[in-house]
């Protein structure tokens, strides 16, 4: 409440004359974040209606306001998107019904354009809609308005959510084996010969982590996740930003070496389709399977103080350009379309990757209407190399 006083002006006991607590307080940002985008989203596809054939113009144009509310134009939008991920299901709960609908005017919209016959039938609505907001949340990471305009990145984002990153009409992938050279990759013991202990603190505090985000974790929940007493921790880590230190570390080295791994496993002539496609494929497999120092690393990351970032930015930076030598190489042999720019391509890839952990559970595979993910990877593999557009069906206008 201190910083929130600071923030405004006041003395933080005059607070209390309009807000009963702090909870209240984040309750109405984030109400607020999603109306003013949800009214304004609204109005854009409630004026283009009748108006089909415009599809990839108000997609566009949508894709700018959403990109534009969220980076530039509304603090209450930003705090919503970098927050709502962390609360407890109970805080959550106002909010469920405003972002539904949000999300139901994007399917709506792009139902639409599905029944027109520009939209690809073999990927649901639902599917491609989750996509195209992963692509657009994760920018909150990543995205610097000195480096070029919001405008700019919402024409490159939308020409490639719509038409993909290959220059044919269908990218030759063969998805089975993509996964298959992934599933290969043998696994990195991150930890090494630790004893195992402090391994399973590590992993313990990986799972909080995930779950609760940096601010909610303590090192009493960690120890509870660990099944041992909340002292016991001191004898092996110093404080809880050092646990949390090893455990971002572990993230990113799992992942780094895992897909090195899996695209060294390519020669010439090389594949780069199938190389691109192994990559992803690897990236999701130690998202979700492989290591839970991955997604503690990718859900916590943009929360944690500027001076526990600081320490983990060079191998970030690492994996950031193994991705942009695979691309660029791909590119270079006309695997990628030349009009697209290499850094903003991976980012914007990698972010609606890592926003899946927000909505996609692997252990609902069975369920009506879940996917495996196996699937779910074949599934994004081809909406980033093809785009969400029927490819067919342009090339026959």
């Amino acid at each position: 409440m201190r910083d929130i006083a600071h923030g405004s002006g006041i003395e933080a006991g005059s607070i209390y004359y309009h807000f009963q607590s702090k909870d209240q307080i984040l309750s109405e940002v984030l109400e607020l974040g999603v109306r003013q985008l949800y009214e304004k989203v609204c109005e854009i596809v409630r004026a283009t209606k009748q108006r089909p054939e415009e599809f990839r113009k108000t997609f566009a144009l949508l894709i700018e306001t959403h990109l534009t509310y969220l980076l530039t134009d509304s603090d209450f939008t930003s705090a919503n998107i970098r927050n709502y991920p962390m609360l407890s299901d109970e805080a959550r709960a106002p909010h469920r019904e405003l972002r539904a609908s949000y999300a139901g005017v994007w399917s709506s919209f792009l139902q639409d354009a599905k029944d027109y016959g520009t939209l690809r039938n073999d990927i649901s609505v639902t599917a491609i809609r989750q996509f195209i907001l992963s692509a657009m949340n994760w920018t909150v990471e990543w995205y610097k308005v000195d480096q070029y305009p919001v405008h700019i990145l919402a024409e490159r984002m939308s020409k490639l959510i719509l038409d993909g990153m290959c220059p044919s009409h269908r990218a030759d992938v063969d998805g089975q084996k993509a996964g298959d050279v992934a599933a290969s990759v043998e696994e990195q013991d991150t930890i090494g010969k630790a004893a195992k202990t402090r391994a399973e603190i590590l992993r313990a505090a990986a799972r909080v982590l995930r779950d609760k985000g940096y601010k909610a974790t303590t090192l009493r929940q960690i120890a509870d996740e660990a099944d041992m007493k909340a002292g016991s921790v001191y004898y092996h880590f110093k404080s809880k930003d050092a646990i949390v230190d090893e455990v971002l570390n572990a993230g990113l080295s799992d992942l780094l070496s895992g897909v090195t791994a899996a695209v060294q496993e390519f020669y010439a002539p090389i594949d780069h389709h199938a190389r691109i496609a192994t990559a992803i494929w690897t990236h999701l497999h130690f998202l979700f399977e492989a290591s839970e120092f991955t997604s503690a690393n990718i859900r916590s990351y943009g929360m944690l103080p500027n001076h526990l970032r600081k320490r983990h930015r060079g191998i970030r930076h690492e994996y950031g350009h193994l991705w942009d030598r695979v691309l660029r190489e791909a590119q270079e042999a006309d695997a990628i379309r030349s009009d697209i720019k290499i850094v903003p391509l991976r980012q914007v890839m990698l972010g609606a990757l890592n926003w899946t952990v927000e909505w996609f559970d692997p252990n609902k595979e069975g369920s009506s209407g879940y996917l495996s993910l196996s699937e779910f990877s074949g599934m994004l593999i081809t909406l980033l190399l093809e785009g969400i557009c029927d490819r067919e069906n342009v090339a026959r206008a």
